[in-house]
């Protein structure tokens, strides 16, 4: 079992490293995506640069130039997209469209005053918390990745997390913590699936003598540790950290089910779940008249729901494990582009 200064000092050192790991993300995290369109490119007699830190995409062949942008390949509307990217008014459309949802209310920051008729917030949200027992989670509008999203249960944490997004954004979203059985990610081009998978979160089991920490750092692979670590820190106090869980007694490590804190890309095998969790993202699709997205659907007392709409498609973890797979998706996507047009 670890000493109670070594999980301090473990817990201190990921704090320190989030904003390493950060930085870093711009590049490495694209790196699959880059080398599909590379890839592409070159089977294809398309010239490619890449600009602006692998962000910007340029490829051109003959007079034919067409640029993507992030994981943006320039498929769908800017309507369509501006919907997907921000979560309240994708859960708003949904709910119009009668699309099953996690519902999101939008709050904006009070810097916001000079632009819109100011509406107060803070009543609203501790409405929210008193109506949700389970709590809620906070996080940012717009933006990916589970960053500064936050599970809060009390007025006092619900405030923290609202002074830490506002101080970093003008608005957010919140909705009802839910119990998520599964979450599945459905990549969609044309209402026809590239690549279904679900998230699997990490997690260990006890075996009444070692630590958390210390069994979260065994079952880690070593290369996923500082990610797995890092989403931790936010859900573990010391004490948790400290505690040694009793003999075949299993823990998350992480409630998001996220794959950028460590949660495990697994393709779903044809069946009645990968047919639902379709069907439910191409109606999502249809009703904000996106054509190329990655939609999450999670799975909340037996029943699929949309939890969100991404435009720009990210399969950087499932790369690592089916490279050929997310390859073929991506040349899928540009098939597109350059067969038949934007």
């Amino acid at each position: 079992m670890c000493a109670s200064g070594q999980v301090n000092a473990s817990t201190i050192g990921v704090a320190r490293s989030v904003r390493q790991l950060n930085e870093r993300a711009v590049v490495n995290s694209q790196r699959t995506f880059i080398d599909a369109v590379k890839k592409y490119c070159a089977a294809h007699g398309i010239d490619v640069e890449i600009r602006s830190h692998g962000w910007l995409v340029a490829m051109s062949r003959g007079t034919r130039r067409h640029f993507a942008f992030g994981y943006d390949l320039g498929l769908n509307s800017a309507v369509a997209h501006r919907i997907a990217e921000d979560k309240a008014a994708t859960a708003e459309a949904l709910e119009i469209c009668g699309v099953p949802h996690v519902a999101h209310k939008l709050f904006l920051s009070p810097q916001m005053a000079d632009y819109v008729v100011p509406q107060p917030y803070w009543e609203p949200m501790i409405a929210l918390l008193k109506a949700n027992p389970n709590g809620l989670v906070v996080k940012p509008n717009t933006g990916t990745s589970g960053r500064s999203v936050f599970k809060v249960s009390t007025a006092t944490e619900l405030e923290l997390a609202v002074h830490k997004i506002f101080s970093a954004g003008f608005n957010l979203a919140i909705s009802p913590y839910l119990e998520i059985e599964n979450e599945v990610r459905v990549v969609l081009l044309d209402q026809q699936p590239l690549a279904v998978y679900s998230k699997s979160r990490p997690e260990i089991a006890g075996d009444g003598t070692h630590s958390l920490l210390d069994l979260a750092l065994t079952a880690t692979p070593a290369e996923m540790r500082s990610v797995v670590l890092r989403g931790m820190v936010d859900d573990f106090d010391r004490a948790a950290l400290d505690r040694v869980p009793a003999p075949g007694e299993r823990i998350l490590l992480n409630w998001r089910h996220n794959l950028d804190t460590g949660a495990r890309p697994i393709l779903l095998e044809q069946g009645e779940v990968r047919d639902a969790c379709i069907a439910i993202a191409a109606q999502a699709a249809k009703a904000i008249d996106i054509r190329y997205a990655s939609i999450d659907v999670a799975l909340v007392n037996g029943a699929w729901r949309i939890l969100e709409i991404n435009s720009g498609v990210m399969m950087e973890a499932l790369g690592r494990i089916h490279p050929d797979l997310v390859h073929a998706a991506y040349g899928a996507a540009l098939d597109t582009v350059f067969q038949h047009g934007a």
